[in-house]
């Protein structure tokens, strides 16, 4: 796993955050699809770096390419 993103369950119940804060991965894409870009992102939390951003999306992106979708017939 990627070492901007950790998941601990006595952090935010589990889900996975950005390491060394309780922000979670959700809230960033979350955050992404409303602000539109990574430097809208980091106006929103400036404590992070555009690393640990674009981990974040990184990481969905690699929980998606690792799913499989049972696809159901129309």
């Amino acid at each position: 796993m990627n070492q901007n993103i950790q998941i601990n369950p006595r952090i935010c119940n589990g889900k996975p955050v950005i390491a060394g804060t309780r922000i979670p991965v959700t809230v960033i894409l979350d955050q992404m699809i409303e602000a539109g870009s990574i430097e809208k992102v980091q106006t929103l939390y400036p404590e992070l770096e555009r690393r640990q951003i674009v981990a974040a999306l990184q990481y969905c992106h690699s929980v998606i390419d690792h799913t499989e979708f049972d696809v159901l017939a129309a």
